[in-house]
């Protein structure tokens, strides 16, 4: 027999217990945590039923599914792109996305910034660091960031408002708490040092979230564990939602 399929709403409560277990045991409220349901792969009526569970920040890896997609989910969501941005992707990507996490090199932030120029989007962005150092990661290295802020500072159509890590997928979740820390103790000295605001910090996965909400996280991108399994995606295959 099979089983019911759980109500998100019921997901979504114990998730948010987690969470606020999470901020008391950190001294955090748990309104300065908010989560980014990751819908790739899933089609509208996933957005539209996170949605009427409360969900309002959706989060989308792949422009041309997401085009597709967003148009037919209904108006007043928030999309953000949290997969790895080609450059050739941008114009197309600036009015599907308010705010880009994976903001990887110099050459893609410029780019954000000329072609918002162009097409008068003000898009919020997150500098991608690779805090745990694995060559199978994007993102900057924490010690060139610097470099990056200064250059951020001239831009005036794109906003640097926080950064980004992903964590090494490992079985010991708490191995995963060194590089939350480090991405906030990263963001704390970048604040410091440039007198800015550095408030997002897009940390946390399904599987590590709870270490991350400890650690700083702001932003949780959380995909599986409110949604389950993603349905395959088809390399050749093009999703073609109707409104």
């Amino acid at each position: 027999m099979n089983e019911k399929p759980r109500d998100l709403n019921d997901i979504l409560a114990e998730v948010n217990s987690v969470i606020a277990v999470a901020c008391k045991k950190s001294g955090r409220s748990t309104d300065d945590v908010e989560i980014i349901g990751v819908t790739k792969t899933h089609g509208p009526d996933v957005v539209r039923e996170a949605w009427d569970a409360g969900i309002r920040i959706f989060g989308e890896n792949r422009v041309q599914e997401a085009a597709s997609k967003i148009p037919a989910c209904g108006g007043g969501m928030d999309f953000h792109m949290i997969g790895h941005l080609q450059g050739n992707k941008i114009k197309v990507s600036l009015p599907l996305f308010s705010t880009f996490h994976a903001v990887d090199t110099l050459k893609l932030l410029e780019n954000l910034e000329l072609m918002s120029s162009e097409d008068g989007h003000r898009p919020e962005v997150l500098l991608e660091v690779n805090v745990s150092g694995e060559a199978t990661k994007f993102g900057f290295m924490p010690e060139k960031i610097d470099e990056v802020i200064e250059k951020s500072l001239e831009m005036h159509n794109v906003t640097l408002t926080g950064l980004m890590t992903m964590a090494p997928f490992t079985p010991e979740i708490e191995d995963t708490r060194p590089v939350f820390a480090g991405l906030r103790e990263l963001r704390d000295r970048l604040e410091t040092k440039f007198d800015i605001g550095l408030p997002n910090l897009s940390m946390g996965m399904s599987n590590d979230y709870r270490i991350a909400v400890e650690e700083g996280a702001t932003w949780l991108r959380l995909g599986t564990v409110l949604f389950g399994d993603r349905p395959k995606w088809k390399s050749q295959q093009e999703y073609r939602w109707e409104p």
